[in-house]
């Protein structure tokens, strides 16, 4: 896949949705961070569906520290993994108070110290709360990437490095929206929708699903 091709690729999603934003519902970087925290390996909507209740009683990483383990696991518990996660929000919420003063850090650095924040969630904070030209890859871009040769790798970090190197500029900022949301909402697991996609004739994806002709763009 050339330059040229991806420059297409990305136009048109951007087309598409030309203002992407996160599924995941918040108000302020620390809801944001709760909520990603809680997202792995759990979809947005049960995310969105625990933290509508538990942002109505605490939205602060002291108000969530007040309710400690055994409040919190509470709100959390439909979702996936959640007494993990509840230890990690908590010690996370005692972090940012004793070490940044209650708010979440910009740094790269400072968010991958934090409990239950990797390289993935740093880079949504990073992109999403702070406006950074980050790519995070989760499963669906990773599988994207290498599915339509926009970004080939065997790693998450591979995948990223890749990204960021062949993404145009001009593109960075809402790259990672796109991705995630078409891969999950359209160059599904299992059943990609290629009849339905709108970048099929330039995917490289050779065990494509049967597609309709494609109009000149």
């Amino acid at each position: 896949m050339n330059a040229g091709q991806r420059a297409t690729i990305y136009r048109r999603l951007r087309d598409a949705n030309p203002n992407p934003r996160t599924e995941l519902k918040y108000r302020s970087p620390f809801e944001l961070l709760v909520a990603v925290i809680l997202s792995a390996q759990a979809t947005d909507i049960s995310v969105n569906k625990a933290t509508e209740k538990l942002y109505r009683v605490a939205n602060t990483p002291a108000a969530i520290a007040a309710l400690k383990e055994s409040g919190l696991k509470k709100y959390i518990k439909t979702i996936g993994l959640y007494n993990n996660k509840a230890k990690n929000i908590i010690q996370t919420c005692r972090i940012l108070i004793e070490q940044h003063r209650g708010e979440v850090p910009r740094t790269r650095a400072d968010l991958e110290a934090l409990p239950g924040v990797g390289r993935k969630t740093a880079n949504i904070m990073l992109n999403s709360a702070f406006g950074e030209s980050t790519i995070a890859v989760d499963t669906h871009i990773f599988r994207l990437g290498n599915r339509t040769g926009l970004a080939r790798g065997k790693t998450p970090l591979e995948v990223e490095k890749k990204l960021l190197k062949f993404t145009p500029d001009e593109f960075k900022r809402d790259a990672h929206h796109w991705l995630i949301l078409h891969g999950r909402y359209c160059c599904k697991a299992r059943k990609p929708l290629c009849p339905e996609c709108i970048i099929e004739d330039l995917c490289e994806y050779k065990k494509k699903e049967k597609s309709r002709d494609h109009a000149p763009r």
